[in-house]
């Protein structure tokens, strides 16, 4: 699987479309806009274990303001100072889960994705070699769990639902883990990796 991932990603800071507009990051401003997107990155965290490869996530504490209680990658907004989204997700990473970026071999990025709460994610994909030692943040990360990934890459685990937000329909990806609803940006990312995957 790793070498099939350096495959994909052919190196730091490579993604599939680097050249997209909405690829771009840190977000451009946009005439027209009344508000500009804020740049945000996550580490897709994936752990070799010897029975095989699994991805790590966390869930939100309920008391955070944004995203309470959600199923997440360790991730956050661009600092000043922070250039690329390998120093944004790295630095988060740390902080939220106490995982030294000196543990993280950075394979490359995953498209970003522009949320409806105003901001570009970009997914940082890293590879993370056992044993490892975890201090969660408790006043950000209730859980840390790892999923396998042979269940991130079976599409019969994706389904799309919908909800009806003022007004409007919208469909999302959700992606039941055991007790866990992993749903939203998390579950889209999750879709796109498995597609990359089973596509290379």
């Amino acid at each position: 699987m790793r070498d099939l991932l350096t495959t994909i990603f052919a190196g730091l800071g490579v993604g599939p479309n680097p050249y997209a507009p909405g690829n771009i990051w840190p977000a451009p401003s946009v005439a027209g806009r009344e508000t500009s997107l804020r740049s945000a990155a996550v580490l897709v965290p994936l752990i070799e274990r010897a029975e095989g490869m699994t991805v790590l996530l966390t869930q939100r504490t309920e008391t955070m303001s944004d995203h309470a209680g959600q199923i997440a990658f360790p991730g956050g907004r661009v600092e000043p100072g922070e250039v690329t989204p390998e120093e944004t997700a790295l630095r988060e990473t740390e902080e939220e889960i106490g995982l030294s970026a000196s543990m993280i071999d950075v394979l490359g990025r995953m498209n970003a994705r522009d949320t409806g709460t105003g901001y570009r994610v970009m997914p940082v994909v890293g590879l993370i070699q056992p044993p490892i030692s975890l201090s969660p943040d408790p006043s950000e990360v209730a859980k840390v769990f790892e999923v396998p990934m042979d269940f991130v890459l079976d599409p019969a685990n994706h389904r799309l639902e919908k909800r009806d937000e003022r007004g409007k329909s919208r469909e999302y990806y959700v992606m039941p883990y055991n007790d866990h609803y992993i749903w939203g940006l998390t579950a889209r990312i999750l879709v796109e990796l498995g597609k990359m995957v089973r596509n290379a």
